[in-house]
């Protein structure tokens, strides 16, 4: 079972940098600083951002449990299922899921458009 995030939540974000320091370390880079000169940046080659080599892959998608129909006492419910989502303890984490697409991936012995996998779609909709 696999909930795969909406097209948005797959745009990495990109972070504002850290905010300059206002206090500076001595009068004379204060007075070219307030000029509009840069101010000197002791040992910048030294602090070269270095590249991790390897990069693990990221999971996109959470994984679930299916833990039978919608029901009362007597009657079931057929067209609504009820899902346990990996970390998902609270109705407040639960929100973050809402409207998200679920996949139910099974595998089958005949093989259908070169495929053994088969998939159903369906959506979050509510907490429990």
């Amino acid at each position: 079972f696999w909930l795969k995030p909406s097209r948005c939540e797959l745009v990495p974000l990109r972070l504002p940098a850290a905010p300059v320091a206002t206090r500076l370390c001595c009068p004379e880079v204060q007075l070219a600083h307030m000029a509009g000169e840069k101010k000197p940046i002791a040992g910048a080659a030294a602090r070269k951002r270095v590249k991790k080599g390897t990069k693990q892959p990221v999971r996109l998608y959470a994984k679930g449990v299916i833990l039978g129909y919608k029901r009362s006492k007597s009657n079931s419910y057929a067209n609504t299922t009820l899902v346990k989502i990996d970390g998902v303890r609270t109705r407040a984490d639960a929100q973050w899921y809402f409207g998200k697409r679920i996949a139910y991936v099974y595998k089958a012995k005949k093989e259908v458009n070169n495929s053994k996998f088969r998939v159903l779609w369906g959506k979050v909709r509510r907490a429990h």
